[in-house]
């Protein structure tokens, strides 16, 4: 029998002989608590991401209102007159 096979029928063999062993209560309130402490993060990083990704929109439209990057902008140097 090879390496593979062995392992293979000796996780078949833990997995077909008992139940899982028992959980304690304390740790499904620990592990809920945890779980909707996570929850919240991640919600609170979610809203935080969206409201600075608003903020960069409003901060790059009003930067393109006033500096109207598109517009050419004016000549430094007058074209000499002549003929007057």
């Amino acid at each position: 029998m090879n390496q593979s096979r062995r392992k293979e029928a000796t996780v078949r063999r833990l997995l077909e002989e008992a139940s899982p062993p028992p959980v304690p209560q304390e740790l499904y309130a620990e592990a809920v608590r945890r779980g909707g402490r996570l929850l919240r993060r991640r919600a609170a990083l979610r809203r935080v991401m969206w409201l600075l990704l608003l903020a960069a929109a409003v901060a790059f439209v009003v930067w393109a209102s006033t500096a109207r990057p598109w517009v050419e902008p004016p000549s430094e140097t007058t074209p000499p007159l002549t003929g007057w």
